[in-house]
């Protein structure tokens, strides 16, 4: 870090932090081609390998490869490493080196973190990272130890405490990835493991903000509320629509009974947090619930924390400005706090850019992969959104659709607005300011 200008960096944080992610990618990516990595004790094609890492890194869950079957133990911890990574991102990672190492955090690294978790300012950046450190860490070892219990009378010791390590993680940081090669369907009748899984996927997708400011501030930001509030309400409203829609399909939810139909909807509803876990067969699904799935896992998590997709506070800000349009509001108003124009010009965009992204890659992938449009949206959404469900496709797909989804992990994950400023934000501001001119819209 301390090789990179100042100057040009506190011109354009987004750029570093888009090419730290970058970096991290390719690196995993050239580990995960290694013969060390693979039970084939070969050398697998980069391009594979590429779209492992950038899975990992972007906390995806999608894999080319059977994660127990084909990585060796080596290969395996890399995958677990890079979902580490990319579920703190890589600046709080190098800030653990750092404090580990005893270094000095520079105005450049709290200015990337500020980036990077949406900070207003700089004020607190090592209180911040200590914070987030410490609270994934005991998250990810009380998950461990709860799905200990179960896996470890099942698998042994050493066996059951690796799975429950790796998958506490790989919930916690919203990647779903799994060593089952089936997800969670074995323990679909498990309500310790489907609901500790489906927690740990919700608390990492909160994001960080709203836990330090629960614990710490007696007045709750409206921010904590909105992610909260819309937390729930896709929660509840996933698991009510997921059981109406399944419980008479015979390949899903028919024939269990109603606790294990609420539970399995309610672990549906909840990985579509951008988790990528899954209790039951999402080919098997009838289509309205794989629009629904797609719906809910485009919409994601909140910011600042593991998961993906376009926010849920995103979402929350342009219904709001939508409804205060229609009632001829001026202000965006909620929970008697007003929303500034400028916030809800930023979620507009963010949807736009990311409906419009996901609209013309999925097309693509239809065309050249000469597939129906529903499974191609579904496994570009999954993508783009960073969650790793999938309709059975991410195997069968040819070079240049995995190069677009590795595109689109990574878009996902950096955010589409990061992308943008990285690459066309002017260090120079114009201080002038045209005529007003009046466009008939609607």
């Amino acid at each position: 870090m301390r090789g990179v200008n100042n100057r040009s960096l506190q011109h354009n944080p987004p750029l570093y932090l888009a090419i730290g992610f970058l970096l991290i990618i390719v690196v995993g990516g050239i580990l995960l081609s290694l013969p060390i990595s693979h039970t084939s004790g070969e050398f697998i094609p980069f391009i594979n390998g590429l779209f492992t890492a950038t899975s990992a890194t972007c906390v995806t869950g999608l894999s080319v490869y059977n994660i127990s079957q084909d990585f060796t133990l080596f290969g395996q911890i890399t995958v677990l490493i890079l979902i580490q990574i990319g579920g703190l991102g890589f600046m709080a990672m190098t800030v653990f080196i750092a404090f580990a190492l005893n270094r000095k955090i520079t105005i450049s690294d709290r200015l990337v973190i500020k980036e990077q978790f949406g900070q207003e300012s700089l004020k607190g950046m090592v209180k911040w990272i200590r914070y987030v450190i410490f609270f994934t860490l005991s998250i990810e070892a009380i998950g461990t130890l709860i799905l200990a219990t179960q896996w470890i009378p099942q698998y042994g010791v050493k066996t059951g405490m690796w799975y429950s390590v790796f998958h506490s993680i790989s919930a916690f940081c919203n990647a779903g990835f799994d060593l089952f090669g089936d997800s969670m369907i074995q323990f679909q009748n498990n309500p310790i493991i489907l609901i500790a899984i489906a927690l740990l996927i919700i608390i990492g997708g909160l994001g960080f903000g709203v836990y330090m400011d629960l614990f710490t501030s007696k007045r709750k930001s409206l921010h904590t509320k909105l992610a909260l509030s819309m937390t729930a309400i896709l929660l509840v409203g996933g698991t009510i629509l997921f059981l109406f829609l399944e419980n008479g399909n015979a390949k899903t939810l028919e024939g269990q009974n109603v606790f294990s139909q609420v539970l399995n909807a309610f672990f549906q509803s909840a990985t579509t947090r951008t988790a990528g876990f899954f209790s039951i067969q999402q080919t098997n699904m009838m289509e309205l619930s794989l629009i629904a799935t797609i719906i809910l896992m485009l919409i994601g998590g909140s910011p600042a924390g593991t998961a993906g997709g376009m926010k849920t506070t995103t979402v929350a800000v342009l219904i709001l400005s939508t409804i205060a349009q229609l009632r001829d509001r001026e202000e965006t108003e909620i929970f008697n706090r007003s929303i500034s124009k400028n916030t809800a010009l930023r979620a507009t965009t963010i949807i736009i850019l990311s409906l419009f992204w996901v609209m013309v890659v999925s097309s693509i992938i239809s065309y050249i992969e000469n597939i129906r449009f529903l499974p191609s949206i579904f496994e570009t959404v999954s993508a783009f959104a960073t969650v790793g469900l999938s309709m059975d496709l991410t195997t069968e797909l040819g070079y240049i659709t995995k190069v677009l989804l590795i595109i689109s992990m990574y878009i996902g994950r950096v955010g589409p607005i990061t992308i943008a400023y990285a690459l066309f934000r002017s260090k120079k501001r114009t201080l002038t300011k045209n005529a007003n001119g009046k466009v008939m819209v609607g």
